[in-house]
């Protein structure tokens, strides 16, 4: 079996802990280089999506329909919460803000009651919203997640789109569940970013048997890929246990995606050991026993890849760096 992990961000921080198991992974294995880019384009390219920019919209939303209109444009129009300063609205990402699914079901029941016909709002999940406008929106730009903490100019292109975010605006403003948000210190759902805006792709292939992940899009380009998709289990060692003897698999672990940024260099840390006991360490054993033929880890803003097999491993002069030196 071969098991390929993508770890977005992981060398979003200059002070990497020790990491043992994706350490030696590294150290032994064989780099290659591609060109650097985001999560989303790096996505694009694996799965030969032709149409760009990726329409992240329609790709989560095919994720769980059972058909998707290839005619219909959806957008990603993730919560975020702006918070206003001297050098212009901060994003916070849904990541940063544990939106539980009763709160995003009370957000777009009200959206959706306010627009009626003009839009329809869905949630793949709950920090993922998307929407269908009567009116051709096209929404490109980065994903919130990688805008996490920084000024962002929320001004949209158009009169008509600008509108159309206003009034989104004007819906969350003071909404019954933004102010039991508030009264427990949690920040507001006081926007959305719209972003992959596009009709559904008319193909994406891979190599890949399946797709592991709690990302929509990435489950939603699986399924388009004709190839099986299921939510990341806690850890390693459970999807081990339901991983297929033979084949070529897709982990996507992107729980440091935004950590750098809304919890400092500690949070990235803390989640990066996280990483490293439950996934790689698992990973790594599995490899040693044969039960895993390669892993091969992407990390898409360095543009690089390591693959690395069981006889890999026995290159005891292949000596063990800190991933730090390589951030």
């Amino acid at each position: 079996m071969h098991c390929e992990l993508v770890v977005p961000a992981l060398f979003a921080s200059r002070e990497i802990p020790r990491l043992p198991a994706l350490e030696l992974l590294v150290a032994r294995g064989r780099a290659t280089h591609a060109d650097a880019g985001s999560l989303e384009e790096w996505l694009a390219e694996a799965f030969s999506i032709e149409e760009q920019p990726l329409a992240a919209g329609a790709l989560s939303v095919h994720a769980t329909s059972e058909a998707t209109d290839r005619d219909t444009s959806w957008s990603r129009a993730d919560p975020v919460h702006l918070r206003f300063g001297a050098e212009g609205p901060m994003l916070v990402p849904a990541t940063g803000m544990k939106i539980a699914k009763d709160e995003a079901d009370r957000f777009l029941a009200s959206l959706n009651d306010h627009f009626g016909g003009r839009a329809s709002f869905v949630a793949p999940g709950t920090g993922e919203w998307c929407v269908r406008t009567s009116f051709q929106g096209e929404f490109a730009g980065a994903a919130p997640v990688d805008l996490a903490g920084q000024a962002v100019d929320a001004r949209l292109p158009g009169a008509r789109q600008a509108a159309f975010l206003n009034e989104i605006q004007m819906v969350l403003h003071d909404h019954p569940a933004n102010r039991d948000r508030e009264a427990r210190g949690a920040p507001a759902v006081n926007s959305v970013w719209l972003w992959g805006s596009g009709k559904l792709p008319a193909s994406a292939e891979g190599p890949w048997h399946s797709m592991t992940s709690n990302e929509p899009l990435a489950e939603g380009i699986a399924k388009l890929a004709g190839m099986r998709a299921r939510g990341l289990p806690a850890n390693g060692a459970e999807w081990l246990e339901r991983a297929p003897e033979e084949g070529r698999h897709l982990v996507l672990l992107d729980q440091l995606r935004g950590a750098l940024t809304l919890g400092g260099a500690e949070a990235h840390a803390a989640l990066a050991r996280d990483l490293d006991a439950g996934w790689f360490t698992p990973i790594m054993e599995a490899l040693r026993a044969d039960r895993i033929g390669m892993v091969t880890l992407h990390v898409p803003e360095a543009g690089t890849s390591w693959e690395t097999t069981r006889s890999d491993l026995r290159r005891f002069w292949r000596r063990v760096r800190p991933l730090a030196a390589m951030a």
